[in-house]
């Protein structure tokens, strides 16, 4: 119960404006605590080699999760169908992107089924897409979805690869409101071991935890994360609509103080994907771009963005599984349809 906060901290700085509102996520997880009991960490080494590990992460655009929230049946009908596939219970719950509310979530989704949490997560941070994953860079087969609403509708996908998995998970998300909980590459411990990045719940707690009792919570944030400052700055301009299941957009961060006379502009698809500057960019996916509170280092979702907000803005590197051919080809700024090469953020940035 006492992390949660600073699980939360941490999950929203990792969100990259993207995977849910992190307030609703730690409510949902204080509250099955109290009610379930509290939940185990584990590592993937501690599970049995034929244990079923479930990814689980709401999908749909940030802006309706916060107002449409998931119920308790959701979780509990999908390790229903995963047992009814599988001949077996679910033996550990895994959040399928460590960013945002799906980081917090998962610990309130494995108190209601009274199963742990893996310390481990397939992306690292928050993408906006289904196959945006490790799991599918690594080379498994995107051969199964699950999806429940809370309308208690259930629905199986059975994709021919990981990019249906995305068009036709969407779609089932869009017919639900634009909100759903979906658990995809269900798989055995065994299985897991290369294929999802380990120990990133422990890294969203360290994250959390580095600005309590700072003072100063943005330098305290940037060092534990090796941050660039991209800009610090106010919020003068916000775009922002939903459509497709998505939250799509630009937001302007003009700067001030030593910043002043700067303008960097944010292009958003639920997470931060690319910010420019000068018509140069400054960073780009798979890396993460970040937007804080300038003074308290709290991460701002992309859904809470407004103007006059004093913010700054932070990039860092992703992690190393996202820089090889199949990462880049799978969340590499192409891939979201921006014509740029590839460039690490280290060499975009020099502060």
């Amino acid at each position: 119960m006492n992390d949660i906060p600073a699980l939360a901290r941490g999950c929203a700085v990792l969100g990259t404006g993207g995977g849910g509102d992190v307030r609703t996520g730690s409510l949902a997880a204080m509250r099955a605590i109290r009610e379930y009991g509290e939940v185990p960490l584990v590592k993937l080494a501690d599970l049995a080699e034929d244990a079923l590990v479930v990814p689980l992460s709401g999908i749909g655009a940030p802006t309706v999760s916060h107002e449409m929230i998931h119920g308790e049946d959701e979780p509990a009908r999908i390790a229903e169908e995963v047992e009814r596939i599988f001949g077996r219970p679910p033996a550990a719950i895994m959040s399928s992107e460590i960013g945002g509310s799906n980081g917090v979530a998962p610990v309130a989704w494995a108190a209601q089924l009274g199963l742990p949490l893996l310390d481990a997560d397939g992306m690292g941070r928050a993408f906006p897409e289904v196959q945006m994953v490790s799991m599918y860079v690594a080379g498994l087969p995107a051969d199964l979805v699950i999806m429940s609403d809370v309308a208690g509708n259930v629905v199986t996908i059975r994709p021919v690869d990981g990019l249906w998995s995305e068009r036709l998970a969407r779609a089932v998300c869009v017919a639900a409101g634009s909100h759903a909980l979906m658990a995809d590459y269900v798989l055995t411990a065994a299985r897991a071991g290369g294929a999802v990045i380990e120990g990133t719940v422990t890294r969203a707690l360290e994250i959390g935890r580095s600005t309590e009792g700072a003072a100063d919570p943005l330098a305290a944030l940037r060092e534990r994360l090796g941050a660039s400052r991209l800009v610090t700055g106010k919020l003068t301009d916000v775009e922002r609509r939903t459509t497709g299941g998505f939250v799509r957009g630009t937001a302007v961060i003009e700067g001030t103080g030593d910043d002043r006379g700067r303008r960097l502009s944010l292009e958003l698809q639920n997470e931060n994907l690319v910010a420019v500057e000068d018509g140069r960019v400054r960073a780009m996916v798979p890396d993460l771009i970040t937007v804080v509170d300038t003074e308290t280092a709290a991460a701002v979702q992309t859904e809470s963005l407004r103007y006059g907000q004093r913010v700054t803005v932070l990039a860092w590197p992703c992690d190393p599984l996202w820089r090889t051919r199949k990462g880049l080809e799978t969340a590499g700024p192409r891939a979201f349809g921006y014509d740029l090469d590839y460039v690490p953020v280290e060499e975009l940035t020099h502060d």
